[in-house]
Order: structure tokens, then sequence, then C-alpha cells
């Protein structure tokens, strides 16, 4: 309101410093036209004075103004001309003003309304409409604060369509989205807010109910919208059935913020993706070291500021030659209570939540400067990195990457981008765009852990890949078991086919380097090699080292 009074006055005060520079603009053509009537006044007399007695005289001046009516009419014209002047600019100005306005409240009009679109834009879901998970969060945030003051309960409900995969490979893109429409329609029919439906995750939608009565409610309301969707839903004169999975946590009993509240219901989420009804209350007892994750995700952010983080490093080998290839960086956290902690243990969560965006920026800055550091020594070493699933989600990484590599002085081809096939098929083509762009900057890819995530060979393809990595749980047995031999040689040789260099994961032994030569095989890494190691160990290790 007193935004929108400063902006009237600033306009009102334009418009009368615009008038009078248009009035004193208009007024002064007005005097020049009073000068040179003036003029014609003196020139007309002195010919009538000369015509009359001879001569020009100041007595025949006065004779000829008193005695000659054509002289009388000429001698107004200057009072004619002022007056005219002084109105035509005041009607002049005050139109040139008015214009002025309208245009300047047509041009604010706009821009209010482009304001109005970006925002909308950076909040919704361009497929469905709908609030997405900045916007749901805010909401949830604003909600609990409302709940804690007036000692309410609340319940998030998260909707995962379990067979999207499905559906997305048969039908496509633009069919599965007109899916996610009529998902999102029947989802804000069954909610008892129409506005608590957001869509936070590629095929999760989230519910928001506030003023909850009775947990009842909320376990029925979960199986109202599984009734909903049960029935099928029709796409280009095809009937395509949907399964769902449904996590639900209540405010404040699992949890008094968003983030752990949104993490908790990701937890109820998974166990319902393994119960029959399809549908999972969280519960404590199956949340496996929740204390203790909950615990290390509120001093993630503490360890990022405190440098309690560190890369470590593990050699990858050529096994034709036995040099040297490069390393796989390797986050670790030195926790003052809980010693030394593997990512397995904080990157699941750090992704379910909005730390992921604070992690991956600096394991980007130290794995970089690594490798840097590297080259000026001489030392010709490729950095395997990973990338969570977020993060080939996140439309900004390509700039993220492009402003820590000129900070850090690196080359593309020096770094390898290592992501999961799991990590790519949550949303394939928003993947492959951020990894198309990164490629498009000399970035090499490599698909880690190959045979363990959704195997798609159409994608596989598709995608701009330099490496496949073995899981280590295929390559640890191929010496026992037959089943597992003939899936690394067959997987190399898949590999091969398609132009990619293979990296066998968890190599252990000798000999099992030696099957891997024999089978072909590019590059070995594993215990056998070296255990990750620190950047000052990691020195010392190739000093040392055959390698």
């Amino acid at each position: 309101m007193i935004w929108g009074i400063v902006m009237i006055a600033v306009t009102s005060s334009l418009l009368s410093d615009n008038i009078k520079i248009l009035k004193g603009e208009v007024s002064k053509t007005a005097y020049q036209g009073v000068l040179i009537a003036i003029a014609a006044i003196i020139i007309g007399t002195c010919i009538t004075c000369l015509y009359v007695t001879g001569d020009i005289s100041l007595m025949g001046i006065m004779n000829a103004q008193k005695q000659n009516a054509g002289l009388w009419i000429l001698d107004s014209i200057p009072f004619v001309f002022g007056f005219w002047g002084q109105y035509s600019s005041s009607v002049i100005a005050y139109h040139a003003g008015a214009m002025i306005f309208d245009q300047t409240q047509e041009l604010r009009t706009k821009t209010d309304d482009l304001e109005r679109q970006t925002n909308y834009v950076t909040t919704h879901d361009p497929v469905t409409d709908l609030p997405n998970r900045t916007l749901f969060y805010d909401r949830v945030e604003r909600a609990i604060f409302a709940a804690t003051h007036k000692d309410l309960l609340l319940s998030i409900l998260l909707v995962e369509i379990a067979n999207f995969k499905e559906v997305y490979d048969t039908i496509g893109r633009t069919s599965s989205d007109l899916i996610l429409k009529q998902v999102s329609t029947r989802l804000q029919g069954v909610s008892p807010e129409r506005d608590s439906v957001a869509k936070i995750d590629g095929n999760v939608f989230g519910i928001l109910l506030t003023n909850v009565i009775d947990i009842v409610e909320v376990e029925q309301l979960a199986q109202y919208i599984q009734k909903a969707l049960e029935q099928p839903f029709l796409v280009e004169r095809l009937h395509f059935s949907v399964h769902t999975n449904i996590g639900i946590v209540h405010f404040p009993e699992h949890g008094e913020d968003v983030d752990t509240l949104v993490q908790r219901a990701g937890v109820a989420l998974d166990l319902a993706q393994s119960s029959h009804k399809g549908c999972a209350l969280y519960d404590f007892s199956l949340d496996k070291h929740s204390a203790k994750r909950l615990t290390l995700m509120s001093e993630l952010r503490r360890a990022i500021e405190r440098n309690e983080l560190e890369l470590f490093y593990q050699a990858k080998v050529t096994i034709n030659t036995g040099k040297l290839y490069g390393a796989e960086a390797l986050l670790r956290w030195h926790h003052p209570i809980h010693g030394l902690i593997s990512p397995d243990e904080f990157i699941p969560m750090a992704e379910r939540t909005r730390m992921i965006t604070q992690l991956t920026p600096w394991v980007l800055k130290q794995a970089f400067r690594a490798a840097g550091d590297w080259h000026q020594q001489g030392i010709a070493l490729k950095i395997s990195v990973n990338l969570s699933a977020k993060d080939l989600h996140d439309p900004e990484l390509p700039d993220l990457i492009t402003g820590i590599a000129a900070a850090t002085g690196i080359k593309p081809e020096w770094m390898m981008l290592e992501i999961t096939e799991g990590s790519v098929m949550r949303d394939p083509e928003h993947a492959l765009d951020i990894i198309k762009r990164l490629h498009a900057k000399g970035y090499q890819f490599s698909i880690d852990d190959f045979g363990t995530g959704y195997s798609s060979l159409a994608y596989l393809k598709k995608m701009p890949l330099t490496e496949l990595k073995i899981d280590k749980s295929f390559v640890s047995d191929i010496l026992g078991s037959e089943n597992d031999a003939v899936i690394v040689k067959a997987t190399i040789n898949l590999a091969h086919n398609l132009g990619l260099q293979v990296t066998a994961e968890g190599v252990e032994s000798e000999a099992v380097m030696e099957r891997l030569r024999e089978y072909g095989c590019d590059i070995a890494q594993g215990y056998y090699l070296n255990k990750p190691l620190a950047v000052k160990d990691f020195n010392d290790w190739m000093r040392s080292s055959a390698y």
C-alpha cells in the first residue's frame, strides 16, 4: 500500500514536470510570434508614415497610429498571439502529459503481469500446473508455524506413481504428461483442500492436510486416493492403469520441521512399496538408525562450514599396461563423535532434502581443485566425480560446473562425471538435456554400477558416454560364480560394441585382475590396487607404487 502511494506521488511529480517542460516549449514559440508581430507593427507604421508625410519622424509615426484604422487592428495582433499561445501551450501540454501517463500506466501493468508470470513459473510445475517442491515446502513451513502456535495437527502424504517408468517407456513423454495431468486433477478432486496438492518430483505428488482432527481421516483419504487412481486413464484412445504407493507422516509426531517431515514421508513411501496395501505410516522402528540419521542431517550443514568433510581418492589402473589412469573422488565425513562416516549413510538423506544443493558444489570444488594441482605437477590423472540424481535434474548444474572449472583452472577433459542408471531414469528427458549440455562443454560421462539399476539400452544408446563401470557385486565373485562371469563378459562386450571403455570395480586380488585381462576389460579399480586415501596419502602411494 505504501509502495503504491509512493509510486502515485512519483508519477504525479513526473507528470507535473513534463507539463512544465512542454508548456515552456510551446510558450517559447508564442513569444517568438509576439516579437514577429511587434516587428511587423513597427515596419507597417514606418511605411505608412513614409507614404503619408514623405518622411519618417516621431510626429509622423504618432499621427499614422492615430489616423490609420488598419494599424489599430495590427496593434492587437501581439496580444492575440500571446493569449492564444498561452492557451494552446496549456492544452497541448496537458494532452501530452495525459498520453505519457497512460503509456506509463500501460507499461507498469505489463511489467506487473510479467513479474507475476515469472513468479508463477518458478513456483509451479509446467506439466500439471500444480505447486512445485519449492512452493510445497514453503506452504508446509507456514502450516507448521500456524499449527505450532495454535496447537494443531497436520499431515503430509507423498503419492508415488509406482509404474510411471513403465508407462513412460510405453507411450513416451507427451502422452505420459497427459496422464500426470489427469492424476493431478483426480488428486485435487479427492483432496479436501484443493490448493494442498503439489508435484514435488517426476512421479511423486505431495498433499498437505491442515487442521487434522483425527488421523483416521488421513488414512481414509489415502484409501480414497488409491480408489480414485485405480480407474484407468484414457490417452489417445488407449486405457492405462497406474499403481500408487502412499507414505504418510503427522506433525508433530514424526517431525517438527519440513525437511524432517518430507524425509520421513519418503521413508514411509519406501515402506509402502513393500507393503501389500501400498500405503504406510512412518514408523520409527522401521527406520534404521533414524535418530542418528536425523542428528547427522542437522549437523551436515555445520560439517561443511567446519571442513569436517574430505575427499578420498581410489586409483583406476589400465589393466593391459599397468599404468595409473586416474582416480575416483569419494566423499568422507570426519565426524567428531561417530568418526569416519561413509557417504552411504548421509548422501541418500541429503538427496531427500535440499542439503544436496550445498553438498554438490563443495565436492565439485574440492575434486576440480585436486585435479588442477595434479596436472600442474605433471601428473595427468582423470578424476571421476559422482553426480546424484538430484544433480542431474538441476538446470543450473552446467553453469555451476563451468564456474567452478574457471575458478580452479581445470580443463573439462581432465574430469569424468559418474552417473547411475537410476538417476537418469527418474526423468530421462531432463537428465539427458543436462548430460548433453555438459558433454558439449567437453566433459566425459561414466555410467556407474551398471546392471544394478533400471537397465535401459535405449537410453544407454542415447547418452554421450565414455565409460561403463561394472558394479563390484558382479566382479568380486567372477572366479567362483559362472553366472557372474557370464554377466561380466557380456557387459564388457556390450560396452565395447557401443564404443565405451570398461572399468571393473571391486578388484580385490591379482587372480581377479588377470581374469579381467582375459575378458578384455580396460580399467580396474579396487582394494587390490589401493584403498581410498586422503590427498596426502594418495600422493605418497603414487610415489611408492609401481603404477
